[in-house]
């Protein structure tokens, strides 16, 4: 039994803040699985409600020196999501001050510095002045620093307060002693300025970063946005126009009647009562053309009313609603972690310590070599100011929210940083046929069946929810026929119906399985036996999907093999194939069969993506390497997959692919960067190359980068030359 909570983790600024609370996590007795991120600053936890609480989980994280919360209940994702909105807003207005006044403080206190360098008020003005930004813009720095320090895990904090720190104390010796140094042949300056503008620099990166930031989750806001304020309901069970009122969208029940007029947002899910219309799906779907909705039809809030108006019974509300469920899925994904940041974690576990070793090794050296001891200090200072590991911690976080919010905005909804790593990986493109590569809509084209045996074949197919059989139900309304009721039902898995119908028994179902039971039938379609005696057949077909040629040529543009997999008869697998330029084809699999096959291939060495409807396809989407869900709008399946495709068509298969290729080659340039960076900086700065200021600046810069190149993701093209795995 395992359940799961998400917790807010407050005060992580680096990679190695990360580690050591992902270690704690994973360390704690009772949890199977962590993930901690740092750029949502939450842990989602696994964890066996018998052997720890979440009570404990916080505990966990609070002994590592950061503060932890669990989530408040009875809120939706949507709201969960506004709030740290605005969290991150209030964040990156009150940093981007800070930063601001730290400047002007640097900015004088350099001034001062150049013309009144051994004035003593000018001095102890400057030192009053550092206190003030030290305290004020750097209160959290030092915060963190001492927390993280006394629960032994040392951070990116502790790396800037010991610098600023060294600046300051000794700039202070100086204005209380100057003629110890004197008399020691040292001369008696201050580096007050350095500190100041350390910190300014390094406040001014987390403002960037926290503004940056806020643009990786812009697809989380759209969405957000698309939910109205409010609805027009009509009360009190009186449908007239004149009693519709406007009430706030929480104040709306389940089961109401609400009214929707052109040009207005669906305020939530529901059901078409009355009336016509087109509805505009796209930001939800990514589908561009509106769909059509009529009474019995389906509607999703946030989506867009185009042209008529009607009315319609509210079904979902709150969590439960497509939107709410979208939004959540896409905070689990950003959450996550991609297995490629196992490598940022080994490396920040142990960074902060070998950081201070070689400042200090460093100020050794300097002393050694005749430097002096301001030189080595210097050059200390700034070893431990530009190995701060920001840039590591956010190289691949960053990409992984970029690329799920792009995703969403192009119909796909992607399981976090695990699933993109395994996307690009694919080799093989295993397509179940009816629903994806089909319209999964057939329609009966021919029937030699009288009547009378119609009526009792579509009476024991109607409790079928195959879509075989409800071709045939719908067949035999249209002709006129009035479906009786069934007495007993029983269904076989990829077989065929058997039923009992006004004391008859009746199949209905492939060739195998009416000989399995005795009856000598032969031929495609659905065939048709009575009282064990064969009464005819039904001729179906189902329309390829109209992007399914296009979309699959892309595929194999991608340099994927693509695998039709159905438990249709071969004629007819084999038809659909070459009609859409598919070469290999298995088929007249049961669902069963299907993961047999599916682990074939695996064992060949591919690495293979499953493609089909969610439901019927389900062993099969969990066996494959990644399972691809067909979905709708109306109908997500979002937990039978990796992966699920809002929008209709086999399109969004090779674009999820080519999205993963382009993210993990942004992964791998981000870690490459951050983890150069500090090979090259750490040196420069070690050898006097580099001042603390320029050092701050550098880390900040660094940072930034590492967020700017993730954020070039949100102009991804599916359509442009896909990159290579």
């Amino acid at each position: 039994m395992t359940e799961s909570v998400t917790i807010k983790v407050d005060g992580m600024v680096c990679a190695a803040c990360q580690a050591h609370v992902q270690h704690a996590l994973d360390g704690t007795p009772g949890v199977s699985k962590a993930a901690v991120n740092l750029m949502t600053g939450q842990a989602v936890v696994a964890f066996d409600p018998r052997a720890v609480t979440p009570e404990k989980l916080v505990e966990s994280i609070r002994g590592t020196g950061y503060d932890a919360s669990l989530p408040r209940s009875g809120r939706t994702a949507i709201e969960e999501q506004e709030e740290r909105e605005r969290e991150q807003v209030a964040e990156a207005r009150e940093l981007t001050i800070k930063a601001a006044v730290s400047f002007a403080a640097g900015a004088v206190a350099m001034g001062a510095s150049m013309t009144y360098m051994h004035s003593v008020p000018v001095q102890w003005g400057l030192a009053a002045l550092t206190v003030f930004v030290m305290t004020w813009a750097g209160g959290r720095i030092y915060t963190g620093a001492w927390k993280s320090v006394r629960h032994g895990s040392a951070d990116m904090n502790a790396l800037v307060a010991l610098g600023t720190g060294a600046a300051f104390l000794y700039s202070l010796a100086v204005t209380v002693a100057p003629r110890f140094f004197h008399s020691r042949g040292i001369a008696a300056d201050v580096y007050y300025e350095a500190a100041v503008l350390i910190l300014a620099f390094v406040v001014a990166g987390r403002a960037l970063e926290a503004r940056a930031k806020r643009q990786t989750t812009s697809a989380l806001r759209k969405l957000i946005h698309l939910q109205p304020p409010s609805a027009r309901v009509v009360r009190q069970g009186n449908e007239r126009e004149s009693n519709e009122s406007e009430v706030p969208l929480v104040s709306v029940q389940t089961g109401e009647t609400i009214v929707v007029r052109p040009g207005e947002k669906i305020p939530v899910d529901g059901e078409v009562i009355d009336g016509t219309s087109y509805i505009d799906e796209s930001m939800l779907t990514g589908e561009p053309a509106p769909v059509k909705k009529e009474r019995g039809d389906t509607v999703i809030g946030g989506t867009v009313n185009t042209t008529g108006s009607f009315r319609y019974r509210a079904t979902a509300l709150g969590e439960a609603s497509v939107l709410a469920r979208i939004v959540s899925l896409m905070r689990q994904a950003q959450g996550s972690r991609a297995p490629i940041e196992r490598l940022a974690d080994k490396i920040s576990g142990v960074f902060v310590p070998v950081v201070v070793a070689l400042a200090l090794a460093t100020f050794a050296g300097w002393i050694l070599a005749g430097g002096g001891v301001v030189r080595g200090a210097t050059a200390a200072v700034a070893v431990l100011i530009i190995a701060c590991p920001c840039a590591m911690g956010l190289a691949v976080p960053t990409a992984v929210m970029v690329a799920s919010g792009r995703g969403a905005e192009m119909g796909l909804l992607i399981k976090g940083g695990e699933a993109l790593e395994k996307l690009r990986g694919v080799d093989t493109v295993v397509l179940d046929k009816t629903g994806t590569v089909t319209e999964g809509k057939p329609r009966v084209t021919a029937t030699t069946l009288d009547d009378a045996a119609l009526r009792l074949a579509a009476a024991a197919e109607r409790r079928s929810e195959h879509p075989l059989a409800r071709a045939v139900v719908e067949f035999g309304e249209s002709r006129g026929i009035h479906v009786p009721d069934t007495q007993d039902f029983r269904s076989v898995t990829g077989k065929g119906v058997w039923a009992r119908v006004e004391d008859c028994d009746i199949l209905g179902g492939n060739e195998a399985f009416l000989r399995e039971q005795g009856v000598d039938a032969n031929g495609p379609g659905v065939l048709v036996a009575i009282n064990g005696k064969y009464a005819g057949s039904l001729q179906v077909s189902d329309p390829v999907r109209h992007d399914s040629p296009a979309a699959i040529a892309e595929l194999r543009r991608a340099g994927l093999e693509i695998v039709l997999l159905t438990g249709d008869v071969q004629a007819t697998a084999d038809a659909v194939a070459r009609e859409v330029g598919i070469q290999r084809v298995i088929a007249g699999v049961l669902p069963g069969g299907k993961v047999a096959e599916i682990r074939k291939l695996q064992q060949q060495g591919r690495r293979v993506a499953m493609v089909g409807d969610g439901i019927n396809d389900a062993p099969a989407l969990a066996q494959a390497d990644i399972g691809i869900a067909m979905g709708s709008g109306t109908d997500i399946a979002i937990e039978a997959g990796d992966v699920t495709l809002l929008r209709s068509g086999l399109s969004g298969v090779a674009h999820a692919i080519l999205l993963s290729r382009a993210t993990w080659q942004v992964m791998r340039q981000n870690l490459v960067w951050a983890l150069g960076y500090n090979v090259l900086a750490i040196p420069a700065a070690a050898f006097g190359f580099l001042s603390p200021v320029i050092a701050s600046a550098a880390m900040a810069a660094s940072s930034v980068s590492v967020v700017g190149n993730s954020l070039r993701l949100k102009r991804f093209l599916a359509e442009r030359k896909p990159p290579a795995r």
